[in-house]
């Protein structure tokens, strides 16, 4: 670094503040900054600002030592800090530092003068709402009144120019290479200010400026007449003598420019209110051509309202050797005629222009990561790891037969709005591209990766908490939206050793909700009570349930060991503190249950089982950051797929294939499928748990997404599906290859971009399919039935009596009047189980799918016969088949059965209870709890006409079941047989 003049009084850095210009040094470092060089150069050399950017930082902390002990020290503090957050840190502590040298500039010069920038992430460049988050995250970070916020002069950073002077932000709007984009720069600053005004505010302290780069204008223009010389060009003689004088006369017009707006009546009402002038800065006013002078630049370009922001090497010449003049405003006709001489010889200035900023974009990008991975370097040496864990993206690949594709292509969601335009509308909430309802209250999700992140440190302490209090176990206890989700990660991550093992309760059986009891140390299981509205019955009477067997088994009031997931205000909000509880998490109000994943109901588990939740976090936000206008390629092609097919029935039937663990992400996605998108009579409907089968068993209505990792190999009777064109393989209604939508993990922490992929596609496809993704009305439905039944039980002691309408020996059939008129006229009057079951299932047809609802205890033998019944009627019928466990689907894809299309046949299995559950404080058990749930569900069944007959077991379940089994094979044999099969 070059030394500061020692005390030199005809210094011609001292001399520029005589013409108006203020000289900025456009480097920084911590130790320069300790070390008092910087306060020399302000001193001695008159410097009375500092610019940095992406590619000083990483010279400064990538290429030295001087920060090694910093990051140390920071990692002592905090292991879990990843390599993002240790370089904002340590980049906001030199800004500060650098303010606060400056800070005496600042304030002799009332805020004229005395400045700092700090550039947003580069990789922000093209996204608006995001980099207006980030420069008021790193203005209210920074703290100091002589920051500015560096912006990219990209249409975005145009854009938020204006938007954040009017907030009061200083900006330094950098990259500009044209005299066009810097009048655009300096129309959004002038519009700012004209906001502020208009909102009553103060702009006298708002102070701007225009980073116009030269010397790499003439790079790009000599560059390209070297290569025409070299070529022999018949201008060759008028192309050399242009060379080194288009960047000088692109200052000199941005100059007269400026020159013409500060004479304006529009300036002079804001310069009556005390504006400043936003200063046109020279960058890049080091040479580049070893021909030229090496203060070329920064002598051609001094004038009043200018900065002139200088490297190291570049103030140590100007310094040695300069000339001082008053160089502009210049003649500006003479560089008119620069640039018309530059345009009649083809030299494309705009074009250049264009790809210098790109250019600019990608180096700082590029530098912006290398100083990144520095910085992981640094954080693996102190922490001993040998593996990076920088998230990288998931691979997506969609195959769609020409139909999908034709449609895809020609949709367009609004008559106004294409792709990148959803894209965009969605960001902005506007519920226009939905129904025009209230959608737009219900999109918090899109901001949850970025939103857990910045409260990390609440869920990482929450963590230490829970390992330092000796659980072993954890329960969850919640429904849909509450549970679906942690019960994945649980499922895909396990039990990490050392950590409590995590459980999910979400049924109303007493047998499961009985043997979760005994499964788990009660004197050692800390209770997670899930439920946004604190409202929900299943998760009260679980609490009510668990809170007396905890205070039982510790011999007091256990409200230590019971943490709240919650919406602010909530009536569960109240119980907790009631209660005593240890710790309370508040969700965000304005994201549904189904979408809540990545939000505390899901992280808060994740947390408490010792899961990665900054690594799942992480995750997300790559996807989101990709879910933008310009690169949402992934969700829009798996949206636009979804969409498609959820606008016919015929093609609706979502089957998820996921390969080991990931299989069990498939109880997620379809609830966050069936309950967007089951209504007014349209759906996609999810099929999950079913294996694959051969091609002749399946109809044409399936749309594939195989969810796999890396490296392993394809289901083999999955590829032959989706491989299927040959009409002497299929089925003859098959007409056309399967449309599919294959996604690749390299590791399971990127189960949190598939999180975020399916929310958004989700939202994509709704807006094909025109209907509101966050609301449930048939889910609530069920819930009044329900609830219609409790409450004659609390009246009454019991609930309403019911009568079957067939009986064969411990099976008892019950349907709606409608439903049973149609059986027993189909049966012909027989009343035994087979022919009844047989009347059922010659009522699906092709296209439609058999609904196995089975409200029994989902033990792992169930789960074993629930897939061979649904496989059995699968191969039988050709049809896709749903096996779901009751009450929990009623969260779920109980929306799409009794809102989406009428092409669900429905068998809903009940039984008696060998052993029932009392529930403290309530008037019923847990039995009379599930069979009012199996009822009210039934009734709005039959209440939207479907299909449906529910089998009661009396006696022994398990017999029962095997019957069940047995006589829905004999009445399939015979179904077949009638229908010529």
């Amino acid at each position: 670094m070059a030394e500061a003049s020692a005390g030199r009084t005809d210094n011609p850095l001292k001399r520029l503040a005589g013409c108006g210009q203020a000289p900025w040094l456009d480097f920084i470092s911590r130790d320069f900054i300790a070390s008092g060089d910087l306060y020399r150069l302000v001193q001695e050399d008159g410097i009375t600002g500092v610019t940095s950017n992406p590619a000083i930082f990483e010279k400064a902390i990538g290429q030295g030592e001087e920060y090694a002990p910093e990051i140390a020290r920071l990692l002592q503090e905090d292991k879990l800090l990843r390599r993002e957050q240790i370089y904002e840190r340590l980049a906001i502590e030199d800004i500060r530092g650098a303010c606060e040298v400056l800070k005496p500039v600042y304030e002799a010069t009332s805020g004229r003068d005395g400045y700092v920038s700090f550039e947003v992430s580069p990789f922000l460049a093209h996204d608006s709402w995001e980099t207006e988050q980030e420069a008021h995250r790193l203005w209210e970070a920074v703290d100091r009144p002589n920051l500015m916020i560096k912006l990219p002069a990209t249409d975005v950073g145009v854009e938020e120019t204006k938007t954040l002077t009017a907030q009061g932000i200083n900006v330094n709007v950098t990259l500009l290479f044209s005299v066009a984009t810097y009048a655009r720069v300096l129309e959004a600053y002038l519009r700012g200010l004209e906001q502020r005004v208009a909102r009553g505010k103060d702009i006298r302290q708002v102070a701007g400026v225009a980073s116009f780069f030269i010397s790499r204008i003439d790079s790009a223009v000599d560059g390209e007449i070297d290569r025409r010389l070299a070529e022999g060009d018949p201008d060759s003689a008028a192309l050399k003598a242009l060379r080194g004088k288009v960047a000088v006369a692109c200052g000199v017009l941005a100059y007269a420019h400026l020159q013409e707006v500060l004479a304006s009546p529009r300036w002079a009402a804001l310069a009556a209110k005390g504006a400043q002038p936003q200063r046109l800065l020279w960058a890049s006013t080091s040479t580049k051509d070893k021909a030229y002078s090496d203060t070329k630049y920064v002598e051609a370009l001094i004038g009043a309202h200018t900065v002139d922001t200088l490297p190291p090497v570049t103030l140590a010449a100007f310094r040695d050797h300069g000339t001082v003049r008053q160089s502009l405003p210049g003649d500006v006709e003479a560089a008119r005629a620069v640039i018309a001489e530059a345009e009649r010889l083809g030299l494309d200035l705009p074009k250049m222009s264009e790809k210098l900023l790109a250019e600019g974009c990608t180096a700082f990008e590029k530098a912006f990561e290398t100083l990144l991975d520095a910085v992981e370097a640094r954080r693996m040496e102190v922490l001993g790891i040998s593996e990076p864990i920088a998230p990288k993206l998931i691979s997506c690949k969609d195959a769609y037969p020409l139909w999908v594709e034709e449609t895809a292509s020609c949709c367009y969601f609004t008559p106004d709005c294409e792709d990148d335009e959803l894209i965009q509308r969605i960001w902005e909430r506007d519920p226009k591209i939905w129904t025009g309802g209230r959608e737009g209250e219900w999109l918090g999700w899109l901001s949850a990766p970025r939103d857990g992140l910045e409260h990390i440190k609440q869920y990482e302490d929450f963590a230490r908490d829970v390992k330092a209090g000796g659980y072993t176990d954890v329960l969850l206890l919640g429904m849909g939206g509450s549970s679906l989700g942690p019960e994945v990660l649980k499922e895909v991550f396990g039990h990490v050793p050392g950590w409590p093992e995590l459980h999910v309760l979400d049924s109303t059986d007493p047998e499961q909700v009985a043997e979760m009891a005994a499964k788990v140390n009660l004197a050692k299981t800390l209770f997670i009570v899930s439920s946004k509205s604190g409202s929900t019955l299943e998760p009260n009477i679980l609490f009510a349930y668990f809170w007396a067997a905890a205070e039982k088994a510790l011999g007091k009031a256990p409200g230590a060991h019971f943490v709240a997931v919650t919406d602010p205000n909530s009536s569960m909000e109240k119980t907790a503190k009631e209660h005593g509880f240890g710790h309370i998490f508040f969700g965000n109000a304005q994201i549904g249950g189904r979408y809540s994943v990545l939000s505390p109901f899901g992280m808060v588990p994740a947390a408490a089982a010792g899961y990665n939740v900054r690594g799942l976090l992480e995750n997300a936000l790559l996807m989101a950051d990709r879910c933008n206008p310009e690169d949402a390629w992934d969700a829009l092609s798996l949206g636009k797929g979804l969409g498609c097919v959820g606008r016919s029935s015929s093609r609706d039937k979502v089957t998820f294939v996921g390969s080991g663990k990931l299989a069990a992400v498939g109880a997620w996605l379809e609830q966050l499928l069936a309950e967007s998108t089951g209504k007014q009579g349209k759906a996609l409907i999810p099929i999950i748990g079913e294996a694959p089968g051969a091609p002749d068993k399946y109809g044409e209505d399936r749309f594939f997404i195989n969810l796999r990792m890396a490296g392993e190999a394809q289901d083999p009777k999955l590829k032959a599906l989706l491989e299927v064109d040959d009409l002497s393989m299929a089925p003859t209604w098959v007409d056309e290859k399967y449309p599919s939508y294959e996604i690749q993990m390299d590791n399971l922490l990127q189960l949190g971009q598939v999180f975020y992929l399916f929310e958004f596609a989700t939202a994509v496809a709704a807006a094909m399919m025109e209907v509101n993704p966050f609301d449930q009305p048939d889910v609530e439905v069920s819930k009044v039935e329900t609830r219609k039944l409790l409450s004659t039980c609390e009246q009454t002691g019991k609930l309403p009596p019911e009568e079957p309408f067939a009986v064969d020996g411990d099976l008892a059939f019950y349907a709606d009047p409608k439903n049973a008129e149609a059986l027993e006229k189909a049966a012909g009057g027989r009343t035994d189980a087979v022919s009844l079951l047989k009347a059922q299932l010659e009522r699906v047809k092709p296209g439609d799918y058999v609904g196995l609802l089975a409200y029994i205890a989902r033990t792992p033998g169930h789960i074993a016969w629930t897939q061979e019944v649904r496989h059995m009627l699968r191969d039988g019928l050709h049809v896709a088949t749903a096996a779901e466990f009751g009450p929990r689907f009623l969260h779920s894809t109980g929306q799409a059965y009794k809102g989406g299309p009428n092409t669900g046949v429905f068998l809903q299995v009940t039984s008696d209870k060998a052993k029932d559950l009392e529930i403290p404080g309530h008037p019923y058990t847990f039995g009379v709890v599930q069979a009012a749930q199996a009822r009210g569900d039934f009734d709005v069944l039959a209440a939207r006409d479907r299909r449906a007959l529910r089998v009661h077991i009396r006696g022994p379940l398990e017999e029962g079941l095997k019957k069940l089994s047995q006589a829905l094979q004999i009445a399939l044999k015979e179904a077949d047989h009638v229908r010529g099969s």
